[in-house]
């Protein structure tokens, strides 16, 4: 099976092969080249580790119940 390159850089991978590294979008994938030149894809781990990901961290953690209309006010600086 083939598949060709865009002009980005951006390839579509196969479908058999997103369902056997249970891949699904927004999934992270590690590139490596092996001893024989051949590109190996893995799913990338991600971990929920602060310091490895700071976002991980913030996820629900606001203990403020904001309501939407006062946050925007907040953010835009209404009066």
């Amino acid at each position: 099976m083939h598949s060709t390159l865009t002009q980005k850089g951006q390839v579509t991978i196969p479908k058999h092969i997103r369902d056997t590294l249970r891949l699904s979008p927004g999934c992270a994938v590690e590139f490596a080249v092996n001893r024989n030149g051949e590109v190996v894809i893995h799913r990338a781990e991600q971990p929920d580790n602060p310091a490895v990901n700071p976002f991980a961290a913030a996820c629900r953690k606001a203990d403020i119940p904001w309501r939407t209309d006062d946050l925007m006010k907040l953010l835009r600086g209404d009066d």
